[in-house]
């Protein structure tokens, strides 16, 4: 990872402090800009899924540090890029979605993520784009004379997502491969008609934040920006954002706000300060003296860190009360309302219950937990993984408590 390079302006001096700068185009042009007038910058996001995970919080987080900074974000979503599909990352062709279904997956995300910033008209209030604006409007032959004249077939074939394609012999659709060329176009629609001046992405989208840049130059003899911040990775390696119960989605309704608090919560030692700085606005004083902590007061750090992020992304009031359901349930080992909830049909086997409530992946994750004495029935440990659970086990509150070791705990309502 690149050092930062020794930014005066505001927004990339605190950008970096907090980690989140991993490389820029022209350093310091980007700085001298920041420095002598308000900035409009972008990050797009396609509509793949209907809710946006923990992987997409550092891009998200940009936007907001962007706006914090007194700048003018843009949160533009790819209604048009995902009729595409962007090959990044993928060993195979997306499957494609009807217009309605890409539809359904913008408005469901923008309902987990349009709190994170403040829309409006005023000069830094976010401004939402949906790129599909002018890709639907294109005429095949004019964009292909007016915009795919200025792309390099040779160099198309060297960029990363096109290359691991072609080195391992897997499909990559025509329309695939114009992705490339769609969303250095979105930079240049962006720039027209709104001024903007800078794309902001993780690392790994560089090659196609400077085809958007070299655009913009072409088409518009504009000078515009890209700069990347680095792909998360947790201090043992492991890839942020993923459990043994899947994504950690941003979407209340794929991830409760209490599953979410706990997700930051069993932050790992090493990262709590990293994280602390990417992930909350918290000042660098506090963060700084809480990373120094140790041992169980550590852990209050991982308490802090876990209700801030969560009010960030579901408000405060969600926060304090996931934050008080952990209390409940792991300090006085009470059920708790506001724990995670399932219904499920009894009787049925322990295995598939902890399957079913995300406390584990298969079966024989569940048999591995039990082994190691880490599943529990209402707070006693299960010993037989071919036991089947029945009406008789359900609580004084008519209901299951399975909980996996002391920090992950689910309700079970027998249908």
């Amino acid at each position: 990872m690149p050092d930062a390079p020794d930014f005066q302006s505001e927004f990339l001096k605190t950008f970096a402090a907090r980690g989140a700068y991993y490389d820029c185009s022209a350093p310091q042009d980007l700085d001298a800009l920041f420095g002598k007038e308000r900035v409009t910058a972008y990050i797009g996001f396609d509509c793949t899924a209907d809710s946006l995970h923990v992987g997409s919080l550092v891009q998200l987080m940009t936007l907001r540090r962007i706006q914090q900074a007194g700048h003018k974000p843009i949160l533009l979503m790819g209604g048009g890029t995902t009729k595409a599909g962007d090959p990044s990352g993928k060993d195979e062709t997306r499957q494609l979605l009807t217009g309605e279904q890409i539809e359904a997956n913008k408005q469901s995300i923008l309902s987990g993520i349009r709190h994170l910033l403040k829309f409006g008209d005023g000069p830094s209030d976010a401004i939402l784009v949906d790129n599909a604006e002018w890709l639907d409007r294109l005429e095949y032959i004019p964009f292909l004379r007016e915009v795919g004249r200025h792309f390099s077939v040779n160099r198309m074939l060297t960029m990363e997502s096109v290359k691991i394609r072609l080195d391992r012999e897997q499909p990559l659709s025509f329309l695939e491969f114009n992705y490339s060329i769609m969303q250095a176009y979105d930079f240049v629609e962006l720039y027209k008609r709104y001024g903007c001046r800078l794309q902001s992405s993780g690392s790994d989208q560089w090659g196609n934040v400077v085809s958007g840049i070299d655009l913009g130059r072409r088409m518009e003899n504009a000078q515009l920006f890209g700069l990347t911040t680095p792909l998360i990775t947790t201090a043992s390696g492991a890839k942020m954002g993923k459990t043994a119960a899947g994504a950690v989605w941003l979407n209340a309704d794929r991830v409760s706000p209490y599953d979410y608090w706990q997700f930051w919560r069993n932050t790992e030692d090493r990262d709590v300060g990293r994280f602390l700085r990417l992930f909350t606005d918290m000042a660098e004083g506090e963060i700084a003296r809480l990373e120094k902590l140790e041992g169980a007061e550590l852990n209050d750090a991982k308490k802090i860190l876990a209700t801030e992020a969560t009010a960030i992304l579901h408000g405060r009031d969600a926060a304090d009360k996931a934050a008080e359901t952990a209390r409940r349930a792991f300090e006085e080992g009470a059920s708790a309302e506001g724990l995670p909830t399932i219904s499920a049909q009894l009787p049925d086997g322990i295995l598939n219950l902890a399957v079913a409530a995300g406390l584990a992946a298969s079966n024989s994750e569940a048999r591995k937990l039990i082994a190691n004495n880490g599943l529990k029935l209402n707070d006693e440990a299960i010993s037989d993984p071919r036991l089947t659970i029945d009406a008789s086990a359900l609580n004084s509150e008519g209901v299951l408590k399975l909980s996996s070791g002391k920090k992950r705990h689910v309700l079970i309502k027998p249908l």
